[in-house]
């Protein structure tokens, strides 16, 4: 699954260049590209800076700041699809850096990562009638 993704993910950002770039032009749809990359990028940068502070301020109250830590790593993923040049990575990169859509997509993460991978055991004995 995972190996799939290198291969799905740039035959669908290829088409999506080629139908933008039908539409708007090539030196658009290029200026486009590196456009978002640096508004991202600016972006991840406000919001890195204010979940290390949040973060800072969970230690100081002597909170474990998970969700924070949490929140930071979803950051660093959306930086790395913001500079991966691409639509649908540039879109997935800003919706990261939305805070209320970053904080559920760290929950669901969480309770995938949490759930028990197999059903649990039920203890007891069993008997045969004969």
């Amino acid at each position: 699954m995972f190996a799939a993704l290198f291969i799905i993910l740039p035959l669908i950002e290829i088409f999506l260049f080629i139908k933008v770039g039908g539409v708007i032009g090539a030196l658009p749809t290029v200026l486009l590209v590196v456009a978002t990359a640096v508004a991202g990028i600016a972006l991840l940068r406000h919001q890195g800076l204010s979940t290390l502070r949040r973060a800072q301020r969970e230690l100081e109250r002597g909170e474990m700041p998970a969700l924070s830590l949490l929140e930071g790593a979803a950051l660093l993923v959306a930086g790395v699809l913001l500079l991966t040049p691409g639509f649908l990575t540039d879109t997935l990169g800003f919706l990261l850096l939305i805070p209320p859509l970053r904080r559920r997509f760290v929950l669901w993460l969480l309770q995938r990562m949490l759930r028990p991978a197999y059903p649990p055991v039920l203890e007891g004995k069993c008997w045969k009638d004969n």
